[in-house]
């Protein structure tokens, strides 16, 4: 069997076909975010929502960040938080990626201050699949994003809920979507059933918070490994 090859930030060939990206999102300690990196994770992701059981904040992320590969994209999560501060968080904790919900997200179409203080630095617009077609509308807005994340959460609790969206409902919108943005899929995914929702939306990656944890923060090994396991089976199996 063949081993993956890194050919992007956040995208990888297996055996000349394009593997699912994979992002372990909620890491609070450098443990869990180095065994989703051995696990073959191409991203994890950080939390910096003051509501959430797996609050991060700067002084913490910033030296996991630091022990991770360099290949491995470090995505800060948001929430409300204004334009500046989140610019503030990803310059000291050394971010390569932010994942914007709510007001954060559409005061990111109307401002272009986090790329022209940031760079290269890439934005995903996350939240339902309804709120990011009215906020892909114009042509804009879709320049403001690298990608788009569709999850299942609600305005108090916009991710890592542990329940999926409505697959039936939601692949219409998905399908359309992907013309315009690479679509990553959130939101209740496990292990048992990632490589379902890989086969039905043919997303550019899966995202997974609550699915792998042994308790909110703390990541469970195994379900990490089998989760990966399980995105790689289906690709093998799709390519």
């Amino acid at each position: 069997m063949g081993h993956p090859v890194r050919c992007a930030p956040g995208r990888t060939l297996w055996q000349g076909s394009f593997m699912t990206w994979v992002k372990i999102c909620g890491m609070t300690n450098l443990e869990d975010a180095l065994v989703a990196v051995d696990a073959g994770a191409d991203a994890v992701g950080f939390v910096f929502y003051e509501k959430s059981p797996r609050k991060m904040y700067v002084e913490t992320a910033g030296p996991i960040v630091k022990a991770l590969p360099e290949e491995v994209e470090k995505v800060g999560v948001f929430v409300e938080q204004e334009v500046e501060a989140v610019c503030g968080i990803v310059e000291a904790a050394k971010l390569t990626a932010v994942q914007a919900y709510g007001r954060l997200a559409s005061d990111l179409v109307a401002s272009g201050r986090v790329r022209d203080r940031l760079g290269r630095i890439k934005v995903i617009l996350a939240g339902s699949a309804e709120q990011m077609q009215r906020l892909l509308l114009t042509e804009r807005s879709k320049a403001a994003f690298d990608s788009v994340l569709i999850d299942s959460g609600s305005g108090t609790v916009p991710g890592g809920t542990g329940k999926t969206f409505d697959w039936d409902s939601g692949t219409q919108s998905i399908q359309s979507m992907k013309g315009s943005l690479p679509v990553v899929v959130a939101g209740g995914l496990t292990p048992r059933n990632v490589g379902e929702a890989i086969r039905r939306f043919q997303p550019f990656g899966v995202d997974v918070v609550s699915g792998v944890e042994a308790a909110p923060g703390k990541k469970d090994p195994e379900k990490v490994r089998a989760f990966v396991r399980a995105v790689r089976e289906m690709d093998r199996k799709t390519s």
